[in-house]
């Protein structure tokens, strides 16, 4: 016998138990919006299906891949799915076909509202002799464009490492190419930019491979810098939707105490310049820094590229490094007077003290800044685990990644940011790892946490479940957005919270409610008038 339950996107469907049968049957698009729904699929007799749709929207078919987690949480919460080591549902890979047995397995399918005409349209899908309706309402109203500032660090040194491709030969930028519009795809609307080989996640005296996009040529101690390489980097990311390029760390993680590594061409042939032996402080890189700054101004100017990019100088500097991060972030905006610089740091110290401009803290420590930063921005990583925060473990229901959007409205959350769009490696890049295989940088991190885009064939570009659920929380933010436009913030708010409190903390933890709260939210914008606030 073949079965064929019809599932909402939040829903997880394993391999070894039959999911409960939701009731599921629909659900309401505004214009210019993505939706998804899952039928999980399976048969006492294992049989090869064909997957037919039919509807007048656009409808792509992914089958749910489950990948090994290993590390699911440290300690975690009440709030996983799950926490033991197994196979997980995650990787969607697109499909005409699904082989039917005993084990449960899932069809994502994506729904686009683009420009349908408003009102009922049905998705009928068939699996095999099993057929199944979806009602998809589209509402007579645009998803109107995202102002979120959304940044997933993208690490192209794995790439180079996983499909053994020379760092910017052709085929190395045609499979950047794939990653980055994916990621745009997806809501991620910044490009982190390697200038130099990215001081991140990287053990002290050890290297990545070198990725820099800046040609340094350094002849006694002067610099010339060649910029065609970082021209067709912009020029790829306008293709590909890039707003904003996000420009690497001028200096080490963690306390800014080092350089980033520094190639440049000299007398003897290409070498390392900078790198862990170089004291940030040190004169020579504030003379090699004195030197390019302007140049690169001139470039960002003749590009037309000023009011697009934003500048960093340390990764999650601790209060111990408070002194030296001070230095180096006087420096750097002194360089680059009139450009934005932003960090990931949660002590609020730093902000106070004027050392910071756009400070980013996690998510668990937003009410310390909330309505105390003009930009409120946030990020999560490899925490929090716990305490009922957002964030995107493999091991987590969903609606915890989708809550984010609706948090976000509340507290006017301007932009965001996680470390990994791609980390393919082991914590502090030590040795590469198989994104298929192993999701948890080899035992460190919440599997999930460094990545969602896995490798496909020929450097295709394969999302996660994780990431199409993400970005339908970019689009509850968007279509509270919309709603505030026409109603009104304090009403959307209203409307929002109800009777619940919402915090990064508190919020309904159930899909039922957050499923519901969304078509509440279309329900209004279709009730509403264009500019009636």
């Amino acid at each position: 016998m073949l079965h064929c339950i019809l599932l909402s996107s939040l829903e997880k469907a394993f391999p070894d138990k039959a999911p409960a049968d939701p009731g599921f049957s629909g659900f309401s698009l505004l214009q210019g919006e993505y939706g998804a729904f899952q039928i999980a699929v399976f048969s006492d007799t294992p049989q090869t299906l064909p997957i037919r749709v039919q509807s007048d929207l656009t409808v792509r078919v992914y089958r749910v891949d489950c990948v090994p987690a290993g590390l699911i949480c440290h300690t975690g919460d009440d709030d996983y799915l799950r926490k033991e080591s197994g196979l997980y549902p995650d990787l969607l890979r697109p499909c005409e076909t699904i082989e039917a047995d005993e084990t449960i397995r899932a069809l994502w399918f994506e729904v686009e509202a683009g420009t349908a005409a408003p009102g009922l349209h049905t998705v009928e899908v068939t699996v095999g002799a099993c057929t199944r309706s979806v009602q998809v309402e589209v509402i007579d109203a645009v998803l109107p464009p995202q102002t979120l500032v959304c940044t997933h660090w993208f690490h192209t040194d794995c790439l180079h490492t996983y499909y053994d491709v020379p760092v910017f030969s052709e085929a190395y930028w045609r499979i950047t190419e794939n990653f980055v519009r994916a990621a745009a795809e997806h809501g991620v609307n910044m490009l982190y930019t390697p200038l130099f080989t990215p001081p991140l996640d990287t053990a002290e005296g050890r290297e990545r491979p070198t990725v820099q996009l800046v040609d340094v040529t350094k002849t006694g101690d002067k610099y010339v810098f060649g910029f065609e390489k970082l021209r067709r980097w912009i020029e790829m990311g306008n293709r590909c939707g890039m707003r904003y390029f996000e420009f690497s760390h001028f200096f080490t993680q963690w306390g800014a105490k080092h350089a980033p590594k520094i190639m440049a061409q000299t007398e003897k042939g290409e070498k390392q310049i900078f790198g862990w032996k170089t004291a940030a402080g040190g004169r020579a890189y504030t003379a090699f820094l004195r030197a390019f700054a302007p140049a690169l101004r001139v470039f960002l100017e003749t590009e037309k590229l000023t009011d697009r990019c934003w500048f960093h100088v340390s990764d999650e500097p601790s209060s111990e490094a408070l002194t030296a991060y001070r230095r180096r972030s006087a420096l750097v905006r002194e360089l680059f007077p009139g450009y934005p610089v932003m960090d990931a740091l949660s002590d609020f110290d730093f902000y106070a003290r004027g050392l910071v401009q756009q400070p980013i803290p996690c998510i668990n420590t937003v009410e310390d800044f909330y309505g105390k930063v003009p930009q409120l921005w946030t990020y999560y990583c490899c925490g929090p685990e716990k305490g009922g925060y957002p964030n995107r473990f493999i091991g987590m229901p969903s609606r915890r990644c989708r809550i984010l959007g609706l948090l976000m409205y509340r507290y006017d959350i301007r932009g965001f940011l996680q470390w990994g769009l791609n980390f393919w490696y082991s914590q502090l890049s030590d040795h590469p790892i198989d994104p298929l295989q192993t999701t948890d940088a080899d035992g460190a991190f919440p599997a999930g946490d460094p990545f969602v885009l896995y490798p496909g064939a020929d450097g295709e570009a394969l999302v996660s479940l994780r990431f199409k659920v993400f970005r339908d929380a970019l689009q509850d933010l968007r279509a509270l957005q919309l709603l505030e436009s026409r109603i009104g913030r304090e009403r959307t708010l209203a409307l929002l919270c109800g009777e619940e409190t919402l915090t990064m903390q508190q919020y309904p933890r159930t899909d039922a409610w957050l499923l519901a709260k969304r078509e509440e939210i279309n329900r209004a914008i279709a009730a509403s008038r264009e500019g009636s606030a």
